[in-house]
């Protein structure tokens, strides 16, 4: 049976993302629904109601060898079905209970107002590396004990391996995405051996270190791996959401508006960025038994990715769809996914937002671009956003942090 295709879709090719391709999966919204890409051996799911029940149905498409198609199982529970994805999740869950995410509530407007504080005063910055990007990694490093000195190195990491999705990286891409993953294997395996010998501290690795549910404990490796997840999903997404959130808010000055001199709607205001910018691109899975989906078989073995920048366009789910609206309700975007993946930090990220884009409305009210030129997007396959944003604002004295 011949499949429709379009020789402008590449579903494994970084620079395909980077190029913002959302007149490609309205396409294949409406003509190619499950969508087969011959060269690259994989499906593309794109409507809201099937990435929903695939979502669901982690039977039939295992999570065994994601978040990559093609890839190798990992070692962590992203990488995992039931039993051992939900002994794990609970274990790792500890450190995300309502209190303990909560608890960063005064941390995060502490960092907010600081990055804030640092550029105020000069009129002007680049958005991604001075505001966006130092609040997720600051959080997240003193989440898992490291120490300041460290979060240079952390954000390298960090931009590394994701670096490393491109779908296509050099040599060069790849040796520095490996290295990273080893440096930071490393610095964790010594932070967890303080905590073991520590084992009083409050923080994450603590938390993992002690964590036990029916006499199953983590294992150093495993807690590596789990921080690992934790550093990438956390550090990366929030980043772009910040970046992306902020770039749509110019976009759309109406809605900046409303927010601005509506406070009560930052939640509702949250949760449509995050529909609207969809940080994550794509989640894999992999087809264990044959099934028919809007009249394509799906074998045993095959690999589908799920689209949630497309599902969360989708006019038969959300109403005008290509127009941000801070007031949408309902709002069931799957920015955060769905079903056993949910994301863990779903709700650290959206505290870390709703704080972040209540301080730049009140005190960088004025934020506008400072460029002509296009924004650039990382070419990654997997969780993409702009390199570099510069702004300007009216400069201020005024200092809150202390």
């Amino acid at each position: 049976m011949a499949h429709e295709t379009r020789s402008d879709i590449n579903l494994l090719d970084g620079e395909w993302y980077a190029q913002q391709p959302y007149e490609q999966w309205a396409w294949m919204r409406e003509n190619a629904p499950v969508y087969w890409d011959e060269p690259n051996q994989v499906w593309g799911i794109t409507r809201y109601e099937d990435v929903l029940a695939i979502e669901k149905d982690a039977k039939t498409f295992s999570s065994m060898r994601a978040p990559r198609p093609h890839g190798e199982p990992l070692p962590m529970m992203i990488s995992m079905d039931n039993p051992e994805h939900q002994r794990r999740r609970s274990l790792v869950n500890r450190g995300f209970t309502p209190k303990k995410v909560q608890a960063h509530n005064e941390t995060i407007r502490r960092i907010c107002t600081k990055l804030i504080d640092d550029v105020a005063t000069k009129g002007e910055c680049d958005f991604v590396w001075d505001i966006a990007a130092p609040l997720p990694l600051l959080l997240i490093a003193d989440m898992l004990g490291f120490e300041p000195d460290a979060y240079d190195d952390l954000l390298r990491w960090s931009d590394d391996m994701i670096r490393g999705t491109t779908g296509t990286p050099t040599p060069e891409v790849q040796l520095a995405a490996m290295n990273a993953g080893i440096e930071f294997r490393e610095y964790q395996l010594r932070v967890i051996a303080d905590r073991r010998s520590r084992p009083a501290q409050d923080d994450l690795i603590s938390t993992l270190v002690n964590a036990e549910i029916d006499g199953h404990k983590l294992d150093d490796e495993s807690i590596v791996s789990e921080t690992l997840l934790i550093l990438i999903g956390g550090d990366e997404t929030s980043r772009h959401v910040i970046t992306c959130g902020m770039l749509a808010l110019l976009e759309f000055p109406d809605q900046r508006d409303l927010l601005a001199q509506h406070p009560d709607l930052i939640e509702s205001g949250v949760e449509e960025l995050l529909r609207w910018v969809s940080p994550i691109k794509n989640m894999a899975r992999t087809v264990t038994a044959p099934v028919e989906l809007h009249g394509e078989t799906l074998r045993e073995g095959d690999q589908v990715m799920l689209f949630y920048p497309s599902a969360n366009r989708d006019s038969r789910v959300f109403e005008n769809p290509d127009q941000l609206d801070v007031r949408r309700n309902p709002n069931p975007h799957l920015a955060f996914g769905f079903g056993p993946h949910f994301c863990l930090g779903a709700s650290l990220a959206r505290l870390e937002l709703q704080i972040m884009f209540e301080e730049l409305l009140k005190r960088l009210p004025d934020i506008r671009l400072a460029t002509n030129e296009p924004i650039e997007f990382r070419a990654s396959n997997f969780i993409s956003g702009p390199e570099s944003m510069p702004v300007q604002f009216t400069a201020s004295n005024e200092e809150v942090f202390r």
